[in-house]
Protein backbone atom coordinates (compact mmCIF):
# COMPACT_ATOMS: atom_id res chain seq x y z
CA UNK A 1 0.00 0.00 0.00
CA UNK A 2 3.24 2.28 0.58
CA UNK A 3 3.11 5.74 0.77
CA UNK A 4 -0.19 8.07 1.36
CA UNK A 5 -2.10 8.67 -2.37
CA UNK A 6 -5.57 9.02 -3.88
CA UNK A 7 -4.97 5.51 -5.23
CA UNK A 8 -3.18 4.00 -2.04
CA UNK A 9 -6.02 5.71 0.16
CA UNK A 10 -8.56 3.93 -2.21
CA UNK A 11 -6.50 0.18 -2.30
CA UNK A 12 -6.52 0.44 1.36
CA UNK A 13 -10.78 0.95 1.31
CA UNK A 14 -11.45 -1.83 -0.95
CA UNK A 15 -8.68 -4.16 0.96
CA UNK A 16 -11.03 -3.63 4.00
CA UNK A 17 -13.96 -3.87 2.28
CA UNK A 18 -12.46 -7.64 1.35
CA UNK A 19 -10.85 -8.80 4.04
CA UNK A 20 -11.61 -6.98 7.53
CA UNK A 21 -9.46 -4.65 10.04
CA UNK A 22 -7.47 -7.09 11.59
CA UNK A 23 -6.03 -8.23 8.22
CA UNK A 24 -5.81 -4.79 7.00
CA UNK A 25 -3.96 -3.39 9.94
CA UNK A 26 -1.23 -6.07 9.29
CA UNK A 27 -1.21 -5.15 5.05
CA UNK A 28 -0.95 -1.45 6.36
CA UNK A 29 1.96 -1.95 8.63
CA UNK A 30 3.91 -4.00 6.63
CA UNK A 31 3.56 -1.60 3.83
CA UNK A 32 3.95 1.71 6.05
CA UNK A 33 7.86 1.46 5.84
CA UNK A 34 9.41 2.40 2.45
CA UNK A 35 10.65 -0.80 0.63
CA UNK A 36 13.34 -0.98 -2.04
CA UNK A 37 9.90 -0.61 -4.55
CA UNK A 38 9.42 2.75 -2.89
CA UNK A 39 13.42 3.80 -3.77
CA UNK A 40 14.15 2.14 -6.64
CA UNK A 41 15.84 4.13 -9.57
CA UNK A 42 15.26 2.85 -13.32
CA UNK A 43 19.02 3.03 -14.70
CA UNK A 44 18.57 3.82 -18.67
CA UNK A 45 21.40 1.89 -20.86
CA UNK A 46 23.98 4.11 -21.50
CA UNK A 47 24.66 5.58 -24.73
CA UNK A 48 27.44 3.94 -25.29
CA UNK A 49 26.23 0.60 -24.47
CA UNK A 50 22.91 2.13 -26.96
CA UNK A 51 25.54 2.39 -29.85
CA UNK A 52 27.42 -0.92 -29.28
CA UNK A 53 23.97 -2.67 -29.63
CA UNK A 54 23.14 -0.82 -32.78
CA UNK A 55 26.47 -1.62 -34.39
CA UNK A 56 26.35 -5.71 -34.01
CA UNK A 57 26.47 -7.64 -36.84
CA UNK A 58 24.42 -10.29 -36.36
CA UNK A 59 24.97 -13.70 -37.62
CA UNK A 60 21.31 -14.76 -38.47
CA UNK A 61 19.31 -12.36 -37.26
CA UNK A 62 15.84 -13.22 -35.96
CA UNK A 63 12.50 -11.04 -36.41
CA UNK A 64 10.37 -10.15 -34.16
CA UNK A 65 6.68 -8.61 -34.90
CA UNK A 66 5.64 -6.11 -32.06
CA UNK A 67 1.65 -6.94 -31.74
CA UNK A 68 -0.06 -4.19 -30.60
CA UNK A 69 -4.33 -4.30 -30.43
CA UNK A 70 -5.19 -0.72 -29.65
CA UNK A 71 -8.34 1.05 -29.03
CA UNK A 72 -9.31 4.96 -28.64
CA UNK A 73 -5.59 5.25 -27.74
CA UNK A 74 -4.81 8.78 -26.55
CA UNK A 75 -2.76 10.65 -28.87
CA UNK A 76 0.59 11.12 -26.38
CA UNK A 77 0.55 7.95 -25.37
CA UNK A 78 0.19 6.48 -28.66
CA UNK A 79 3.26 8.17 -29.99
CA UNK A 80 5.80 7.35 -27.43
CA UNK A 81 4.42 3.90 -27.64
CA UNK A 82 5.65 3.94 -31.44
CA UNK A 83 8.82 6.29 -30.28
CA UNK A 84 9.63 3.15 -28.12
CA UNK A 85 9.60 0.54 -30.82
CA UNK A 86 11.34 3.26 -33.38
CA UNK A 87 14.23 3.48 -30.73
CA UNK A 88 14.81 0.34 -30.44
CA UNK A 89 19.13 -0.52 -30.77
CA UNK A 90 17.69 -3.82 -32.58
CA UNK A 91 16.32 -3.13 -36.20
CA UNK A 92 14.49 -6.43 -37.07
CA UNK A 93 11.69 -5.84 -36.15
CA UNK A 94 7.87 -5.19 -37.80
CA UNK A 95 5.52 -3.16 -35.42
CA UNK A 96 1.51 -4.32 -36.20
CA UNK A 97 -1.05 -2.37 -35.01
CA UNK A 98 -4.39 -3.69 -34.99
CA UNK A 99 -6.91 -0.58 -34.89
CA UNK A 100 -10.38 -1.18 -33.49
CA UNK A 101 -11.01 2.65 -32.70
CA UNK A 102 -14.22 4.46 -35.05
CA UNK A 103 -11.36 6.92 -36.59
CA UNK A 104 -8.14 7.10 -38.32
CA UNK A 105 -6.18 8.92 -36.13
CA UNK A 106 -3.97 6.70 -34.97
CA UNK A 107 -2.80 5.57 -38.55
CA UNK A 108 -2.13 9.13 -39.40
CA UNK A 109 -0.10 8.95 -36.82
CA UNK A 110 1.49 6.13 -37.74
CA UNK A 111 2.19 7.30 -41.36
CA UNK A 112 3.55 10.30 -40.31
CA UNK A 113 6.48 8.11 -39.08
CA UNK A 114 7.27 7.14 -42.57
CA UNK A 115 8.86 3.68 -42.19
CA UNK A 116 7.73 0.61 -43.65
CA UNK A 117 8.42 -1.63 -40.12
CA UNK A 118 4.95 -0.23 -38.97
CA UNK A 119 2.09 -1.60 -40.22
CA UNK A 120 -1.34 -0.19 -39.15
CA UNK A 121 -4.43 -1.75 -39.98
CA UNK A 122 -8.10 -1.50 -38.78
CA UNK A 123 -9.68 -3.93 -37.57
CA UNK A 124 -13.27 -5.65 -38.39
CA UNK A 125 -14.95 -3.75 -35.31
CA UNK A 126 -14.15 -3.80 -31.73
CA UNK A 127 -14.86 -7.24 -30.18
CA UNK A 128 -12.95 -8.57 -26.99
CA UNK A 129 -9.74 -7.98 -26.12
CA UNK A 130 -8.38 -11.60 -27.31
CA UNK A 131 -10.68 -11.51 -30.59
CA UNK A 132 -8.94 -8.04 -31.40
CA UNK A 133 -5.00 -9.69 -30.37
CA UNK A 134 -6.25 -12.32 -32.69
CA UNK A 135 -7.32 -10.32 -35.19
CA UNK A 136 -3.82 -8.38 -35.01
CA UNK A 137 -1.97 -11.51 -35.36
CA UNK A 138 -2.48 -12.31 -38.78
CA UNK A 139 -0.75 -9.95 -40.10
CA UNK A 140 2.43 -10.83 -37.76
CA UNK A 141 5.30 -12.18 -40.29
CA UNK A 142 8.60 -12.37 -37.82
CA UNK A 143 10.03 -15.26 -36.29
CA UNK A 144 8.59 -13.82 -32.50
CA UNK A 145 5.75 -12.46 -31.33
CA UNK A 146 6.59 -9.29 -28.35
CA UNK A 147 3.64 -8.59 -27.28
CA UNK A 148 2.97 -4.78 -26.12
CA UNK A 149 -0.03 -3.18 -24.89
CA UNK A 150 -1.10 0.20 -26.69
CA UNK A 151 -0.48 2.48 -23.48
CA UNK A 152 3.00 0.92 -22.68
CA UNK A 153 6.47 1.62 -23.42
CA UNK A 154 9.54 -0.47 -24.66
CA UNK A 155 13.38 -0.19 -23.23
CA UNK A 156 15.50 0.83 -26.36
CA UNK A 157 17.26 -2.62 -25.39
CA UNK A 158 14.66 -4.42 -24.94
CA UNK A 159 14.60 -6.17 -28.56
CA UNK A 160 18.53 -6.89 -28.54
CA UNK A 161 18.08 -8.60 -25.23
CA UNK A 162 15.76 -10.85 -26.41
CA UNK A 163 17.76 -11.35 -29.68
CA UNK A 164 21.16 -11.36 -27.88
CA UNK A 165 19.23 -14.49 -25.86
CA UNK A 166 17.43 -16.21 -29.00
CA UNK A 167 20.85 -16.27 -30.48
CA UNK A 168 22.87 -17.72 -27.60
CA UNK A 169 19.90 -21.00 -27.59
CA UNK A 170 20.76 -21.57 -31.32
CA UNK A 171 24.06 -21.90 -30.36
CA UNK A 172 23.24 -23.95 -27.30
CA UNK A 173 21.17 -26.66 -26.42
CA UNK A 174 17.87 -25.01 -26.62
CA UNK A 175 16.45 -22.66 -28.95
CA UNK A 176 14.09 -20.97 -26.27
CA UNK A 177 10.28 -20.58 -27.84
CA UNK A 178 8.88 -18.02 -25.14
CA UNK A 179 10.98 -15.45 -23.35
CA UNK A 180 10.03 -12.71 -20.78
CA UNK A 181 11.88 -9.76 -19.39
CA UNK A 182 11.79 -8.26 -15.50
CA UNK A 183 9.54 -4.94 -15.76
CA UNK A 184 8.85 -1.40 -13.90
CA UNK A 185 5.88 0.98 -13.77
CA UNK A 186 5.58 4.49 -14.64
CA UNK A 187 3.50 7.63 -14.22
CA UNK A 188 1.12 8.99 -16.79
CA UNK A 189 3.43 11.33 -18.46
CA UNK A 190 6.35 8.27 -18.39
CA UNK A 191 8.70 10.77 -15.79
CA UNK A 192 8.75 8.66 -13.32
CA UNK A 193 8.72 4.59 -12.92
CA UNK A 194 9.07 2.68 -9.77
CA UNK A 195 7.44 -0.87 -8.31
CA UNK A 196 9.64 -2.76 -10.29
CA UNK A 197 8.54 -6.59 -10.76
CA UNK A 198 11.84 -8.67 -10.21
CA UNK A 199 10.85 -12.21 -11.29
CA UNK A 200 12.38 -15.60 -10.96
CA UNK A 201 13.39 -17.98 -13.67
CA UNK A 202 10.04 -20.04 -14.85
CA UNK A 203 8.37 -21.03 -12.41
CA UNK A 204 5.27 -22.99 -12.94
CA UNK A 205 3.46 -23.25 -9.27
CA UNK A 206 3.73 -19.48 -9.04
CA UNK A 207 2.53 -18.84 -12.30
CA UNK A 208 -0.44 -21.00 -11.12
CA UNK A 209 -1.02 -18.04 -8.58
CA UNK A 210 -0.72 -15.39 -10.59
CA UNK A 211 0.25 -13.97 -13.61
CA UNK A 212 4.31 -12.98 -12.57
CA UNK A 213 5.51 -13.27 -15.91
CA UNK A 214 3.34 -10.88 -17.44
CA UNK A 215 5.75 -8.13 -19.76
CA UNK A 216 7.41 -8.23 -21.98
CA UNK A 217 6.29 -11.95 -23.29
CA UNK A 218 7.56 -12.89 -26.49
CA UNK A 219 6.71 -15.90 -28.04
CA UNK A 220 7.68 -17.94 -31.30
CA UNK A 221 4.79 -16.97 -33.66
CA UNK A 222 4.29 -20.53 -34.80
CA UNK A 223 3.32 -21.21 -31.17
CA UNK A 224 1.46 -18.14 -29.84
CA UNK A 225 -0.99 -18.67 -33.52
CA UNK A 226 -0.91 -22.15 -32.73
CA UNK A 227 -2.42 -21.48 -29.03
CA UNK A 228 -3.88 -18.20 -29.88
CA UNK A 229 -5.99 -15.57 -27.36
CA UNK A 230 -9.28 -16.94 -25.57
CA UNK A 231 -12.30 -15.01 -25.45
CA UNK A 232 -13.92 -16.48 -22.34
CA UNK A 233 -10.26 -15.44 -20.42
CA UNK A 234 -10.93 -12.14 -21.40
CA UNK A 235 -9.16 -9.54 -19.24
CA UNK A 236 -6.47 -12.63 -18.51
CA UNK A 237 -5.93 -13.80 -21.98
CA UNK A 238 -2.34 -13.29 -21.14
CA UNK A 239 -2.30 -15.54 -18.12
CA UNK A 240 -4.20 -18.22 -20.29
CA UNK A 241 -2.29 -17.96 -23.21
CA UNK A 242 0.99 -18.12 -20.99
CA UNK A 243 -0.35 -21.24 -19.37
CA UNK A 244 -1.20 -23.14 -22.35
CA UNK A 245 2.33 -22.54 -23.59
CA UNK A 246 3.80 -23.40 -20.09
CA UNK A 247 2.05 -26.79 -20.47
CA UNK A 248 4.14 -27.49 -23.77
CA UNK A 249 7.47 -26.02 -22.76
CA UNK A 250 7.78 -26.40 -19.38
CA UNK A 251 9.88 -29.95 -18.88
CA UNK A 252 12.28 -28.76 -21.82
CA UNK A 253 15.42 -27.20 -19.91
CA UNK A 254 15.89 -23.80 -21.40
CA UNK A 255 12.13 -23.53 -23.74
CA UNK A 256 11.35 -21.04 -21.64
CA UNK A 257 13.84 -17.87 -20.66
CA UNK A 258 13.62 -15.22 -18.31
CA UNK A 259 15.51 -12.17 -19.27
CA UNK A 260 16.86 -10.83 -15.50
CA UNK A 261 16.51 -6.94 -16.86
CA UNK A 262 13.53 -4.48 -16.71
CA UNK A 263 12.77 -4.05 -20.64
CA UNK A 264 9.09 -2.67 -20.30
CA UNK A 265 7.64 -0.03 -18.75
CA UNK A 266 3.75 -0.35 -17.90
CA UNK A 267 2.05 2.68 -17.30
CA UNK A 268 0.08 3.88 -14.62
CA UNK A 269 -3.39 5.88 -15.19
CA UNK A 270 -6.88 5.98 -13.30
CA UNK A 271 -8.20 3.26 -16.52
CA UNK A 272 -5.22 0.94 -15.79
CA UNK A 273 -5.24 -2.67 -13.72
CA UNK A 274 -2.00 -1.75 -12.56
CA UNK A 275 -2.92 1.57 -10.65
CA UNK A 276 -6.21 0.48 -10.18
CA UNK A 277 -7.04 -3.09 -9.56
CA UNK A 278 -10.45 -2.70 -8.65
CA UNK A 279 -11.08 -1.45 -12.73
CA UNK A 280 -10.44 -4.68 -13.87
CA UNK A 281 -11.84 -7.20 -11.35
CA UNK A 282 -13.28 -9.59 -14.25
CA UNK A 283 -9.45 -9.69 -15.21
CA UNK A 284 -8.78 -11.07 -11.66
CA UNK A 285 -11.45 -13.76 -11.80
CA UNK A 286 -11.38 -14.79 -15.35
CA UNK A 287 -7.44 -15.59 -13.68
CA UNK A 288 -8.44 -17.86 -11.41
CA UNK A 289 -10.48 -20.02 -14.18
CA UNK A 290 -7.72 -19.75 -16.19
CA UNK A 291 -5.70 -21.77 -13.50
CA UNK A 292 -8.33 -23.93 -12.63
CA UNK A 293 -8.64 -24.96 -16.38
CA UNK A 294 -4.74 -25.58 -16.36
CA UNK A 295 -5.57 -27.94 -13.32
CA UNK A 296 -8.63 -29.50 -14.58
CA UNK A 297 -6.21 -30.49 -17.82
CA UNK A 298 -4.09 -31.81 -16.05
CA UNK A 299 -6.76 -33.65 -14.65
CA UNK A 300 -5.79 -32.80 -11.17
CA UNK A 301 -8.76 -33.14 -8.24
CA UNK A 302 -7.91 -29.48 -7.05
CA UNK A 303 -10.12 -26.23 -6.55
CA UNK A 304 -8.19 -22.49 -7.03
CA UNK A 305 -9.91 -19.71 -5.70
CA UNK A 306 -8.70 -16.13 -4.95
CA UNK A 307 -6.25 -15.09 -1.88
CA UNK A 308 -7.34 -12.16 0.33
CA UNK A 309 -4.83 -10.53 -2.37
CA UNK A 310 -6.89 -9.74 -5.14
CA UNK A 311 -4.63 -11.20 -8.84
CA UNK A 312 -3.18 -13.59 -6.69
CA UNK A 313 -4.66 -17.16 -5.82
CA UNK A 314 -4.18 -20.84 -4.57
CA UNK A 315 -5.24 -23.96 -5.65
CA UNK A 316 -6.25 -26.85 -3.10
CA UNK A 317 -5.46 -30.45 -3.62
CA UNK A 318 -8.24 -33.53 -2.19
CA UNK A 319 -6.56 -35.61 -2.51
CA UNK A 320 -3.38 -34.11 -1.57
CA UNK A 321 -1.46 -32.98 -3.78
CA UNK A 322 1.44 -35.63 -3.34
CA UNK A 323 -0.75 -37.97 -4.35
CA UNK A 324 -1.74 -36.62 -7.37
CA UNK A 325 1.52 -35.25 -8.53
CA UNK A 326 4.51 -37.48 -8.65
CA UNK A 327 6.61 -35.31 -10.19
CA UNK A 328 6.73 -33.56 -6.94
CA UNK A 329 9.26 -34.52 -4.40
CA UNK A 330 9.36 -32.72 -1.06
CA UNK A 331 7.04 -29.87 0.09
CA UNK A 332 8.28 -27.48 2.58
CA UNK A 333 6.94 -24.74 4.26
CA UNK A 334 8.26 -21.93 6.88
CA UNK A 335 10.26 -22.17 10.13
CA UNK A 336 8.94 -19.48 12.56
CA UNK A 337 11.29 -18.27 15.42
CA UNK A 338 11.89 -15.13 17.64
CA UNK A 339 9.15 -12.76 17.35
CA UNK A 340 7.38 -14.86 14.86
CA UNK A 341 10.00 -14.08 11.56
CA UNK A 342 10.73 -16.68 9.17
CA UNK A 343 14.11 -18.34 9.81
CA UNK A 344 14.07 -21.03 7.76
CA UNK A 345 12.24 -23.05 5.08
CA UNK A 346 12.65 -22.22 0.91
CA UNK A 347 16.62 -21.82 0.73
CA UNK A 348 18.05 -20.65 -2.43
CA UNK A 349 20.73 -23.29 -3.87
CA UNK A 350 23.81 -21.47 -1.86
CA UNK A 351 21.72 -22.03 1.29
CA UNK A 352 20.20 -18.46 1.42
CA UNK A 353 16.43 -18.76 3.63
CA UNK A 354 13.72 -16.67 1.09
CA UNK A 355 11.89 -14.01 2.91
CA UNK A 356 14.66 -14.63 5.78
CA UNK A 357 13.38 -12.31 9.09
CA UNK A 358 9.70 -11.38 7.62
CA UNK A 359 7.12 -11.31 10.32
CA UNK A 360 4.17 -13.68 10.20
CA UNK A 361 1.12 -12.60 8.19
CA UNK A 362 3.18 -10.22 6.33
CA UNK A 363 3.28 -11.12 2.65
CA UNK A 364 6.32 -9.88 0.87
CA UNK A 365 7.68 -8.19 -1.91
CA UNK A 366 4.81 -8.66 -4.70
CA UNK A 367 2.55 -11.24 -1.92
CA UNK A 368 5.09 -13.97 -2.74
CA UNK A 369 5.77 -14.57 0.68
CA UNK A 370 2.38 -16.39 0.87
CA UNK A 371 1.93 -17.95 -2.59
CA UNK A 372 2.96 -21.85 -3.30
CA UNK A 373 6.14 -21.97 -5.84
CA UNK A 374 8.52 -23.84 -6.56
CA UNK A 375 11.90 -24.09 -4.82
CA UNK A 376 15.35 -24.85 -4.89
CA UNK A 377 15.93 -26.20 -1.73
CA UNK A 378 13.75 -27.21 1.20
CA UNK A 379 14.50 -26.88 5.63
CA UNK A 380 14.34 -30.37 6.72
CA UNK A 381 12.51 -28.95 9.89
CA UNK A 382 9.29 -28.38 7.82
CA UNK A 383 9.27 -31.26 5.33
CA UNK A 384 7.07 -33.18 4.06
CA UNK A 385 8.32 -36.32 1.47
CA UNK A 386 6.44 -38.18 -1.45
CA UNK A 387 6.42 -41.98 -0.08
CA UNK A 388 8.43 -42.77 -3.63
CA UNK A 389 11.62 -40.68 -2.28
CA UNK A 390 11.67 -42.24 0.83
CA UNK A 391 14.06 -44.33 -0.11
CA UNK A 392 16.75 -41.50 -1.98
CA UNK A 393 16.03 -39.89 1.62
CA UNK A 394 17.74 -43.21 3.56
CA UNK A 395 20.57 -43.06 0.83
CA UNK A 396 21.54 -39.17 0.83
CA UNK A 397 21.34 -39.03 4.79
CA UNK A 398 22.19 -42.53 5.74
CA UNK A 399 18.67 -42.41 8.40
CA UNK A 400 15.27 -43.93 7.75
CA UNK A 401 12.56 -41.03 6.71
CA UNK A 402 9.98 -40.66 10.42
CA UNK A 403 6.61 -38.88 10.00
CA UNK A 404 5.01 -37.24 12.34
CA UNK A 405 1.38 -39.12 12.71
CA UNK A 406 0.05 -35.85 14.11
CA UNK A 407 1.15 -33.39 11.50
CA UNK A 408 1.78 -35.79 8.60
CA UNK A 409 5.49 -33.95 8.32
CA UNK A 410 9.20 -35.08 8.61
CA UNK A 411 9.46 -35.68 12.46
CA UNK A 412 13.06 -33.63 12.97
CA UNK A 413 12.53 -33.74 16.36
CA UNK A 414 14.47 -37.18 16.00
CA UNK A 415 17.39 -36.09 14.51
CA UNK A 416 20.78 -35.66 16.70
CA UNK A 417 21.29 -32.97 18.52
CA UNK A 418 23.36 -29.90 16.87
CA UNK A 419 22.21 -31.49 13.44
CA UNK A 420 23.24 -29.12 10.32
CA UNK A 421 19.32 -28.51 9.31
CA UNK A 422 20.51 -26.20 6.75
CA UNK A 423 23.27 -28.28 5.21
CA UNK A 424 20.67 -31.49 5.50
CA UNK A 425 17.90 -29.61 3.50
CA UNK A 426 20.38 -28.51 0.99
CA UNK A 427 21.84 -32.14 0.24
CA UNK A 428 18.81 -33.55 -0.08
CA UNK A 429 17.32 -31.18 -1.90
CA UNK A 430 20.01 -31.08 -4.53
CA UNK A 431 19.61 -35.15 -4.80
CA UNK A 432 15.56 -34.88 -5.26
CA UNK A 433 15.87 -32.30 -8.35
CA UNK A 434 19.13 -34.51 -9.51
CA UNK A 435 16.73 -37.35 -9.58
CA UNK A 436 14.43 -35.15 -11.41
CA UNK A 437 11.96 -34.10 -8.75
CA UNK A 438 10.07 -30.66 -8.24
CA UNK A 439 10.48 -29.24 -4.41
CA UNK A 440 7.64 -27.01 -3.69
CA UNK A 441 7.07 -24.34 -1.41
CA UNK A 442 3.50 -23.90 0.64
CA UNK A 443 3.81 -21.11 3.45
CA UNK A 444 0.50 -22.26 4.82
CA UNK A 445 2.74 -25.27 5.86
CA UNK A 446 4.38 -23.79 9.19
CA UNK A 447 6.97 -24.84 11.93
CA UNK A 448 6.80 -22.31 15.17
CA UNK A 449 10.02 -23.25 16.69
CA UNK A 450 9.04 -21.36 19.45
CA UNK A 451 5.92 -22.96 20.51
CA UNK A 452 7.33 -25.81 19.38
CA UNK A 453 4.71 -27.18 16.92
CA UNK A 454 4.59 -27.58 13.62
CA UNK A 455 1.28 -27.09 11.48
Amino acid sequence: MGKLSIHNLRKTVSYLKRNGLKETLVTIGEHLPRTSRETYVYTPVTEPELERQRGKEWESPVTFSIVVPAYRTPEQYYRELLESVLAQTYPHWQLVIGDAGEDDCLGQLAASYEDKRICYHRLSGNRSIADNTNETLRWAEGDYVALLDHDDLLTPDALYEMAAAIERGKHGDTLPRMLYSDEDKCDENAQRFYEPNIKPDFNLDLLLTNNYICHLLVMETELIKKLGFRAEYDGAQDHDLVLRAAAELWRVPGAILHIPRVLYHWRCHSASTAANPESKLYAYEAGVRASQDYADNRGWKAKVSMTQHMGFSRTEYDPPILQQRPEIGAIGGRVLGKARRIVGGMMDEAGRVQYQGLKDGYSGYLNRAILVQQAQALDMRCLKLSGQCRELFSKVLGMEYEEDEATGMYCWQSLPSGSDYGNMGLKLSRALREAGYILLWDPQLVCDLCSGNGE
